[in-house]
């Protein structure tokens, strides 16, 4: 049930590319590949053989038990992935993002320092990028990921536009 704070009546929220589950996707498979391989080397050597004393059950259980958190994180990460948003108005941009605990970032143009756009290997070939603005304050963590690359350029270009615009008149 959206509420006002998070969800402001009268804001269009456009959302990132679909092909950013992808990504995230990739990312968190990468990273929990050696997690994998070291909780299945009990079942190996139970299965080999090699060590006889673990019950198979328990050496099963801890593959079994990531199999289910891989189901669950699959399940997951697409719908992080539609949750995160951005709208830009006259004054300044929000950033939406948050399934469970959601979250809405408000970055005034006039605060904008710079705006810098990444991609890693996998992103550039989905043909995405990342756009992170820069604030005064370092605390500060203003990001989209996900997006198209000719988005991001637009984004990079209007943003950096208007905080230009909104520090002139400081």
């Amino acid at each position: 049930m959206p509420t006002e704070a998070i969800d402001p009546p009268g804001v269009t929220w456009l959302r990132v590319s679909p092909r950013y589950v992808t990504v995230r996707i990739a990312g968190w498979a990468l990273g929990n590949l050696i997690v994998v391989a070291v909780l299945s080397l009990p079942l190996i050597l139970v299965l080999s053989g090699w060590w006889k004393a673990l019950p198979l059950w328990l050496a099963a259980a801890l593959p079994a038990a990531m199999v289910l958190l891989a189901l669950w994180r699959l399940l997951l990460i697409p719908r992080q992935v539609r949750a995160i948003g951005y709208a830009e108005r006259e004054d300044d941009l929000l950033i939406r993002r948050g399934i469970f605990f959601q979250r809405v970032l408000v970055v005034p143009y006039g605060r904008m320092q710079y705006v810098d756009i990444g991609a890693g290997p996998v992103e550039r070939g989905l043909g995405l990028c990342a756009l992170k603005l820069h604030t005064a304050s370092s605390g500060t963590s203003a990001e989209i990921p996900g997006l198209p690359a000719a988005e991001g350029a637009r984004l990079r270009e209007q943003l950096s536009a208007r905080g230009e615009a909104r520090l002139a008149g400081l």
